[in-house]
């Protein structure tokens, strides 16, 4: 989620749905509210970022189109290798209004780390063809993307998760779900760990941080996004970061997150960072931080012994 969150949730659209969501009765009334929720909650700016200047000449496009989609569907993506072989590679999901042309300074950022880096476009964001994304469709688009990055990078001890604001949500489900079959199968989890950015616990916590309301919001959205309660079967180390001068989704809720979860894990909030720019704000610290998340060991799963864990700061 960008600067603008507070009218992309629409503060008084988000209060006036979920009263009318406790009196609607008819499943055409629900359809049509939840229609307009994930129109509120995905808010898609169409056509390319204005400070979009091109892609570097080096980033590789491509569309992935699986059996399950319908025709017409695509998932379109870069992929941004880095300049040194074998390098450790991110799969990164980007949060809600902007496709991928609004999110090159970031990837350029974790490239320049020297991490190859993986991004899509959910379908319905910019070149990715489909209906109105949801929740259910978001993570079904991250699912595919992670099965592309295990072929471009084989190694798991390689492999990074990452999720900027409402892509956060979608990294936790996506590390939950490989963290949750790692220990049913007895096997290590095929990610080395996540690094989730300006994220949240649930989408209905920070709807009532900004909405300001003490309507039950958690319980009334269908789009829930409810990593709080996932984000303890990861199974992999994390890495929680977020800006202390967020206006827009409150440092407390990733502190929630952190809290949540099992070692090993690292809290960083960045001193002055908004809910954009903590990257380009924590600098070394933030290099720092993912270079202790590659060395940190793998959390225990189904009888495999942890290794020392990373202490959180």
């Amino acid at each position: 989620m960008s600067s603008s969150l507070i009218s992309r949730l629409g503060r008084r659209w988000l209060a006036l749905l979920c009263m009318s969501a406790m009196v609607v009765g008819l499943p055409v009334g629900c359809g049509v509210l939840q229609h307009k929720e994930r129109e509120l909650v995905f808010r898609i700016e169409p056509g390319t970022a204005t400070w979009f200047s091109g892609l570097p000449g080096d980033v590789q496009e491509f569309d992935l189109k699986p059996k399950s989609f319908k025709a017409g569907e695509n998932i379109h993506g870069w992929w941004w290798p880095a300049e040194r072989k074998n390098a450790p590679a991110i799969l990164y999901l980007h949060g809600v209004r902007w496709n991928l042309t609004g999110q090159l300074f970031r990837i350029r950022q974790l490239r320049a780390l020297g991490f190859s880096v993986l991004a899509i476009d959910y379908r319905g964001f910019g070149k990715s063809q489909g209906d109105l994304p949801s929740e259910a469709s978001v993570y079904e688009d991250a699912r595919i993307a992670w099965q592309r990055l295990e072929v471009l990078q084989p190694d798991p001890a390689l492999r990074l998760i990452y999720g900027h604001s409402l892509g956060g949500a979608v990294a936790v489900d996506l590390a939950a779900e490989l963290g949750q079959k790692a220990a049913k199968d007895g096997s290590l989890v095929p990610a080395r760990g996540l690094v989730i950015e300006s994220t949240f616990t649930s989408l209905g916590d920070v709807a009532t941080a900004m909405a300001n309301t003490s309507l039950p919001v958690r319980w009334l959205l269908s789009q829930k996004f409810d990593s709080i309660d996932k984000i303890r079967e990861i199974n992999m180390p994390l890495l929680v970061v977020h800006g202390a001068a967020d206006r827009y989704v409150p440092p407390r809720l990733s502190e929630q997150l952190f809290n949540a979860a099992l070692e090993p894990k690292r809290l960083l909030l960045v001193p002055g960072a908004t809910h954009n720019n903590s990257m380009n704000l924590a600098g070394s610290t933030y290099r720092q931080a993912l270079e202790a998340l590659m060395k940190a060991g793998p959390s225990p799963v189904a009888g495999h012994p942890p290794t020392s864990p990373a202490k959180a700061g």
